[in-house]
This record gives structure tokens, sequence and C-alpha cells, in this order.
């Protein structure tokens, strides 16, 4: 079943007199449970597209679908409930809280929306567990190494019970050893929870695990879903590491 639809997804931005195109009428489908990888050069509109799906910005013009329900032209207040509700992200920086410890910067998101603590904490402890961060929870990120960063931004993630989840360059500041271990969580995670995965990524390591690679290349998206065609992409993609 269909979790993300997009048609005919176009975007431009007015740069002074100058209009930058960086959507040129993007078809993309990705279905529940999917693990799906996008990949292009810098310029290509790859972050553009993530931030669209993301509800982070909005498409100059055609439809986004998001379990069915079109949200593309909602204004930027429904489109961030929309994102608390349904969409998880995790970046490439972590983008912690400082001054927070390891469980509170697991439930912030859940803080904002008001949720009963109780029950929150408990989602919390629940998740921090499963992604191997019980014996942190009252560190602060500072106290951190780079990949138990990273389980924290997935936990935080995935504490919304989100329907998708979006990571760009997820394991770009992680040393070989720990990306491997964030990539086989998030295929455990994946597997067993039957969490969505879209990722913007040039890491071969991920796509040698995803389900799905779709290319884009200067706004244009080609799907990637031939056995040949990911195979042409990881092998162009770690020519270019």
């Amino acid at each position: 079943m269909a979790l993300v639809q997009l048609q005919g997804i176009k975007k431009s931005y007015q740069l002074g007199k100058t209009e930058v195109v960086a959507l040129k009428g993007v078809d993309l489908t990705i279905d529940k449970g999917e693990f799906t990888v996008v990949m292009g050069p810098s310029g290509s509109g790859k972050t553009t597209l993530l931030n669209i799906i993301g509800c982070l910005d909005r498409a100059s013009a055609g439809s986004y679908k998001l379990d069915g329900e079109e949200i593309g032209h909602r204004d930027f207040n429904d489109l961030a409930e929309v994102r608390n509700r349904k969409i998880g992200f995790i970046f490439q920086n972590f983008n912690l809280i400082p001054v927070l410890d390891v469980v509170e910067n697991v439930e912030f998101p859940c803080v904002i929306r008001g949720e009963n603590r109780k029950v929150l904490r408990e989602r919390t402890l629940k998740i921090a567990a499963e992604v191997g961060l019980t014996p942190y929870l009252h560190h602060k990120p500072d106290e951190l190494s780079g990949g138990q960063r990273q389980r924290v931004a997935i936990a935080r993630a995935l504490v919304t019970e989100p329907q998708l989840v979006l990571a760009d360059e997820p394991t770009a500041n992680l040393d070989s050893t720990t990306a491997d271990q964030i990539i086989d969580l998030m295929l455990k995670l994946n597997r067993e929870h039957g969490v969505t995965f879209l990722f913007s990524t040039h890491d071969p390591r991920v796509m040698e695990h995803a389900r799905r690679v779709v290319r884009i290349h200067d706004g244009v998206m080609a799907d990637g879903t031939e056995a040949a065609k990911v195979e042409s992409d990881r092998l162009h993609a770690a020519a270019v590491h």
C-alpha cells in the first residue's frame, strides 16, 4: 500500500531576478515498509525532494499524498502538524539539544505536542532499550560518541510513532564500524516494526541494503527498481564516494 505518492512535483526558487528550478515534475511512490535510497549529485534536487516529503517545504506545483491524504497545498501550520504526527527525521549532524540528556532529547518532539508524560516516558525507555541506549539515559550529547548520538537521533525519530522516517546522510559523520552498526539497527527496525525509511545518501553500504535505489539528476527522477539499475547506482556511488 502506498504511503507516499508524488505526482508532477515541481519546485522553483526566486533568487533575485533569477528563477532556479530544483524539481521538474517528479513522480515517486513509496510503499509502507520500504527501505529506499534517493541518490544524486550535489544540486540534483534530492534535498529539496526530502524537504517536500518531510513537510519542511511546499512544492510549487503537483500533488503530494501522504497515506492517501492530499497535503501538498496546505499552509505551513498544517504541514507542521502533519510533520509532528507522521514523520520522523534523522540528520547527519544529529541535531541534538546540548543541555538535555538522552531521555529529554528523545522525548522532546512529544513534549512539544503535549503528550502525557508518564505514557511518554514508558515509550521512551522502551525505544531507548531497543536502540541500545539504556546505559546512557542521563548522559548529555557531549558525553556520547558519534554512534551513540545517532542512536539518540533514531530514537527521537521513532518516539513519535511516525509512519515515515527520513534520513539525510545518516552515516556521513560515522566511522565504518559504527556506520555498519547504525545500518543494521535501522534494518532491524524496518524488518521488525515495519518502519518505512527513505534515505538521502552517497554511502554504498546503505545502498547495498536498500530494497530500492532511485536516482535524481537535474530535478528529474529515474526509478531504479530493476536489479541491474540498482547495481549500476551502487557502483556509481562507490566510484564517486
